[in-house]
């Protein structure tokens, strides 16, 4: 994803978190949003899913974690995210993510991709106060 990308990005993190149980979408403003993902466009890779020059989802990586996650919100149930995942777990060998325990669909989709839970947290370290859990997923190659 380009640098010119992270725009359609922050975009899609609103509107696609929106929908998860806990996530507060406007406890950032939209500027500070796409602060956030031009800023973290230096720290880690970005890739996106389009379809022509319209983004239908992208995945946010650092070594060892996925960052985020999110596919376009009348786009979601068609394999987008799970091409995204698929395409982390090709680049990298180990990875861990945080997901809200309230997020149901979200917890299916990585058990369903190999993730196992390592971690369940009252949600006191992160913005939205909501309890967590973190996943885990090791290359077969590398357990």
């Amino acid at each position: 994803m380009r640098k010119d990308e992270t725009a359609a990005a922050a975009r899609q993190h609103r509107s696609a978190g929106a929908l998860i149980p806990g996530f507060v979408p406007t406890l950032h403003s939209l500027d500070e949003t796409y602060k956030f993902y031009n800023e973290a466009y230096g720290k880690g890779t970005i890739w996106g899913a389009f379809e022509e020059q319209k983004l239908l989802g992208h995945i946010a990586l650092e070594p060892g974690w996925i960052e985020h996650l999110y596919v376009d919100v009348d786009r979601q149930g068609e394999g987008i995210g799970r091409r995204l995942l698929d395409h982390a777990k090709g680049e990298q060998t180990d990875l861990q993510l945080y997901t809200f325990q309230a997020n149901q669909r979200a917890r299916a989709f990585y058990e369903a991709a190999g993730f196992v839970m390592e971690e369940m947290t009252n949600g006191e370290r992160n913005e939205e106060k909501q309890p967590d859990m973190r996943y885990r997923w090791k290359s077969k190659d590398h357990e």
